[in-house]
């Protein structure tokens, strides 16, 4: 059995570190996931007799991404080191799938961006009339965490909402005044934004089709090389 040259060397320890970073990817989405799911500000969202679909449909969809990403990382780590053809096969199969995933949710994506925000817009007032309804305390946390980080308040804007300390808070009338209503602001938002998310899509795209050309330039050296007696 022939050793890897020294290219081939180069792109086994480059694929480590490809999937070492993957890895560590994976679980900081993990990690996102679990944070959403059980912090103290976010957990009632679940508990509720009707929680918000799009949040609770999107948080379990970050932790299957996160255990999907761990393990891919972890073979592609393993079958570089271990120079093994199988384990390099199955990062190839699943690094595949995310890449099919990654670009129909792209295209999908900027094809129904009015119904995403619609759906996101949506999902806010739902938490926002479960609130007015139940008056939960851990709804309140997650309104005023949304509140705070967009600097918006409520359906209607802070001057008709009932409860002050729902909205940021405004050391002046005026501040209060130019506080606008939620699902506008995070139709701003999105919209405003929409390039940076069409970036960071196309550099994850690249990345992957990267590792995909890696672990087959990778794995078909290790064949060759122990075809060679």
């Amino acid at each position: 059995m022939a050793a890897l040259s020294g290219g081939e060397r180069c792109i086994k320890f480059l694929m480590f570190a490809f999937n070492l970073v993957f890895w560590l990817a994976g679980t900081a989405v993990l990690a996102i996931g679990l944070w959403l799911k059980l912090d103290s500000q976010t957990k009632g969202l679940f508990e509720g007799p009707d929680p918000p679909y799009v949040f609770y449909t999107g948080v379990y969809i970050l932790i299957g991404v996160g255990v999907l990403m761990m393990v891919v990382g972890f073979l592609g780590c393993c079958g570089a080191i271990q120079e093994s053809p199988w384990m390099l096969g199955l990062f190839f199969f699943f690094l595949l799938i995310i890449f099919g995933i990654v670009i129909a949710a792209g295209i999908w994506g900027f094809s129904n961006q009015t119904k995403v925000v619609n759906d996101i817009s949506a999902t806010y007032t739902q938490m926002y009339n479960s609130y007015k309804k139940t008056g939960d305390e851990s709804l309140k946390k997650a309104l005023r965490v949304i509140h705070d980080g967009l600097y918006c308040c409520g359906v209607k804007g802070a001057m008709e909402e009932t409860e002050p300390d729902l909205c940021p808070r405004a050391e002046q009338q005026l501040e209060k005044l130019i506080t606008k209503k939620c699902p506008e602001v995070i139709e701003e938002v999105f919209f405003s934004k929409l390039h940076i998310i069409g970036g960071v899509g196309i550099t994850i795209g690249v990345v992957l089709v990267f590792g995909l050309i890696f672990s087959m330039l990778l794995c078909c050296a290790i064949r060759k090389s122990r075809e060679v007696v």
